[in-house]
Order: structure tokens, then sequence, then C-alpha cells
């Protein structure tokens, strides 16, 4: 009996450990996914409907942003010009701005417009994303020139 309690105990272990190992390769194929269906996303058009491309072409754009700076951090002094398009910003090789940084995560924070606003949205990150000392908990209508700090790197609108 304690030979087959044995054999039962090792095949169990056996098989939570593959179960583990399955697990672990599920996330990261999510992950290398995820970072490809974002980059699909952006140039496929599903954004302008909630008036991405559509308004600043009408409105010209006079008195609203027409860049994102970084004002500290690593990468203070880079200039990103605002088309409309998402932002992404975080860790991951494919955000728009990349940063890096221990207090960001792989995909921190979106900065996308609707229609003549932009807002700041926080994706699930560790350690959040201010927007001028408060946390951001969902869209968040940035506006011009209000610091957005993320982990260490601090950036803002300005036209």
């Amino acid at each position: 009996m304690p030979e087959l309690v044995l054999q039962i105990t090792r095949a169990g272990f056996l098989a939570l450990l593959w179960l583990f190992v399955l697990a672990a390769l599920r996330v990261v194929r999510s992950d290398l996914y995820a970072a490809s269906g974002l980059r699909a996303a952006a140039p496929g058009g599903r954004r302008p409907p909630r008036g991405g491309t559509s308004k600043p072409a009408r409105g010209g754009g006079r008195s609203g942003p027409k860049a994102l700076i970084v004002t500290a951090g690593a990468l203070a002094g880079t200039r990103i010009a605002l088309d409309g398009r998402p932002i992404m910003i975080g860790r991951a090789d494919d955000s728009t701005l990349v940063l890096d940084d221990d207090y960001a995560s792989t995909r921190h924070a979106r900065i996308s417009q609707s229609g003549d606003d932009w807002y700041v949205e926080d994706l699930g990150s560790t350690n959040g994303t201010y927007l001028d000392r408060n946390k951001v908990s969902g869209p968040t209508r940035v506006p011009l020139g209000t610091p957005i700090r993320i982990g260490k790197t601090v950036i803002e609108l300005r036209s």
C-alpha cells in the first residue's frame, strides 16, 4: 500500500507541475498576442468613431494640444506629436512612449482623444497613473499643461 500511495503522489505532483507550465505558457502567449492586437487596432480605424481622427481635421485644433512632452524623468525633453491616434505608454517595446522605469507597467496607460478633449486612462498598472497628484481610476480628461505622472516620468499635453 505505501508503494501505491507514493506512485499516486508522484503522478499528482507531475500533473500539478504540468498545469503550472501550461498556465505560464498561456500567460506568455496572451501577452504576445495582446501586443500584436494593439498594433493592429491603431491603424485598423476602430478608434475614430470615438472622435479620434475626424475632429482634428475639421476643427483645426487651434487651441487644443499639439504635442505630448516629457517634462521629467529619463526621457525628459521627448516630444510626441498628437495626430488623433491613441498613445500607449509603458515598458512594452511596441508602446508609443517606451518607459525604462521600474515603477511603470508593461501596458501602463493610454492617452486618447474623444471629441476635442484628450483623456488619460490607467490600464490596470501596479503603481497607478496620477493626473496632477490625483490617482486616475477611469478615463479622465487631461487639461492642457496638467502633469501626468507615471513612475518617475512626468508628461504634459502642450500646444
